[in-house]
C-alpha cells in the first residue's frame, strides 16, 4: 500500500477491524519509510460490473455513484449514514450474486433502490423516483403518492425487496 505522505510503498498493518457488518475491512497502517499513519479501507467485490444506460452507452459500475445518488434522496430525513451503506452494500451484492451477465441496466439498479427506499423510508422514496424518472408535472407526484401503502408507527411499508409500484 502506497503512504499517501511520502509515496513510500513500504508498510505495514498494525490493526484491522471490520466494519459494516463485515462487509468492509478497516487496517490500521504506518509507513515504514517516513513513520506516517493511516487507514485504508477494503471492500469485496466480486465481478466487475458495467452499466448499460437507457442512451445504450456504458460506463463502469461506481458504487460512490450509487451511494451519492441515495444520500442524496435521504438528506434530512432520520437515516444514518450506516444504513445507507448498508442499503448500498446490499444493492451491489445483489447486482453481483442475481445477475449471470457483467453488464446491468441503470433501470434494474433504479428499481432496486427504489424498492430499497420504499422499505426504509418513503419520503427519500419519493424524492429519488422523482428524479429518477424525471417528474415534470404535480400528477406525476400524486399518481406515485396514492400508491404508496399507508403506513403504521415504525412498520415496514412493503415486505417484499423486489415490489414494483410503477
Amino acid at each position: 500500500m502506497r503512504c499517501p505522505y511520502c509515496n513510500s510503498t513500504d508498510s505495514r498493518v498494525t490493526d484491522s477491524r471490520p466494519d459494516i457488518g463485515d462487509a468492509v475491512i478497516k487496517r490500521r497502517r504506518i509507513c515504514n519509510e517516513c513513520g506516517a499513519r493511516f487507514i485504508t479501507v477494503e471492500r469485496i467485490q466480486m465481478r466487475d460490473l458495467v452499466v448499460r444506460k437507457k442512451d445504450g452507452t456504458t460506463e463502469p459500475f461506481e458504487r460512490d455513484k450509487l451511494y451519492h445518488s441515495i444520500k442524496l434522496a435521504c438528506r434530512k430525513r432520520d437515516i444514518k449514514d450506516e444504513q445507507i451503506e448498508k442499503l448500498v452494500a446490499s444493492i451491489q451484492r445483489r447486482l453481483e450474486t442475481e445477475t449471470t451477465d457483467d453488464t446491468v441496466s441503470s433501470s434494474m439498479i433504479g428499481q432496486m433502490v427504489s424498492d430499497s427506499l420504499l422499505n426504509l423510508d418513503p419520503i427519500a422514496f419519493i424524492r429519488f423516483v422523482s428524479v429518477y424518472r424525471n417528474f415534470s408535472k404535480v400528477a406525476d407526484f400524486k399518481k406515485i403518492i396514492a400508491q404508496i401503502p399507508e403506513e403504521e408507527d415504525n412498520a415496514i411499508v412493503c415486505k417484499l425487496p423486489k415490489t414494483s409500484l410503477f
